[in-house]
């Protein structure tokens, strides 16, 4: 969260405490006219509000029918989440680049398969890999 400037730190907080109170068609609406926000998903899933975590992966769920141009935004923060010291960050970064499905992110997602320390965050990551497998054409 530190590589944001602080008005990307408000908007971060304005966007969770959003997610958190149930605004998540308000949010989608932001994605989409606004694709520089997108680099936000790898801080919103650090945040400790479990309501906000599920949110993101709403939100993306939604944007990778709504916004499929865009949503790859995402994916190099998710990379570096991949890294993440909290198990459940790492998890939900996996999770999320199986449902956007961007296929650059297979080398990273087979190393957090393998050398994870955590079970489940290795079986988020062999889940992701054959989501985005899948979607190959």
């Amino acid at each position: 969260m530190q590589e944001y400037g602080t008005s990307n730190v408000n908007l971060r907080q304005m966007i969770a405490d959003h997610m958190e109170n149930g605004f998540l068609e308000n949010i989608i609406d932001m994605f989409r006219h606004d694709n520089s926000l997108y680099p936000l998903i790898s801080a919103l899933i650090q945040d400790e509000r479990v309501r906000v975590r599920i949110g993101v992966t709403a939100l993306i769920e939604e944007l990778a029918g709504l916004d499929a141009e865009h949503i790859p935004g995402a994916v190099p923060g998710l990379i570096r989440t991949l890294d993440h010291t909290e198990s459940f960050v790492r998890g939900d970064a996996a999770n999320l680049l199986g449902i956007i499905g961007d296929s650059s992110a297979l080398p990273h997602l087979k190393k957090t398969a393998t050398l994870d320390a955590d079970p489940n965050v290795r079986l988020l990551a062999d889940e992701a890999i054959k989501d985005i497998e899948e979607k190959k054409p």
